[in-house]
């Protein structure tokens, strides 16, 4: 669906540029566009390289296993469901800890994972369980710690101060989580209150 919105929305905005006689400023735009994503992409590259580095290094030091247990229990009490030793309970935690440290990049696989396995929990019904639905909350809104994707593109079109953003973001993602799960939480048991009945 979203690939049919992105080319109705080109095919307009040409179709206009070219009723009104802008074409000329469409194709300067174009390659404006594509030299400057280009820019981004190597400017980006670098940076995530560097904060991956960091990432393997406390992976190998063991700060990330630390982590994980800390926030087992957490993980725990969000999703009753999923037994501890399960894999997916190790693909919601390592998704929860990339998205601690703004590594949205390396989230996004083991949230996948983590949904394949709750997939197969949920015995592959076309329904999503109540803690595929918790994930996605979470995984949405997510704790940022440190934001590095947003520092690096701050970085990368010369802020003064690329970090400045950290305790806003911290602040913003601490509420917007905090509200993803009283929402998860209101909608599971309106809807377990519904089946009572």
């Amino acid at each position: 669906m979203i690939n049919k919105i992105w080319v109705a929305m080109l095919v307009i905005g040409i179709g206009f540029a070219a009723v009104n006689g802008r074409m000329a400023e469409v194709n300067e735009a174009i390659f404006a566009g594509a030299k400057d994503a280009v820019t981004i992409c190597l400017g980006l590259i670098s940076i995530l390289v560097f904060w991956l580095g960091l990432m393997k290094i406390a992976q190998v030091a063991g700060l990330l296993r630390t982590l994980s247990r800390i926030m087992s229990p957490i993980a725990s009490r969000l999703f009753p469901e999923v037994p501890r030793d399960h894999p997916a309970m190790g693909y919601i935690l390592s998704n929860m800890t990339a998205n601690l440290f703004g590594l949205g990049n390396a989230a996004t696989p083991m949230g996948i994972k983590a949904m394949e396995q709750l997939k197969l929990l949920n015995q592959n019904r076309t329904e999503a369980s109540r803690s595929m639905i918790t994930l996605l909350a979470i995984n949405t809104a997510s704790i940022t710690l440190i934001p590095t994707t947003v520092i690096s593109i701050r970085m990368s079109y010369g802020s003064v101060s690329p970090t400045e953003i950290v305790g806003t973001t911290l602040l913003a993602t601490t509420c917007s989580t905090i509200g993803a799960i009283l929402i998860d939480r209101y909608f599971y048991h309106r809807r377990m209150r519904r089946r009572a009945k």
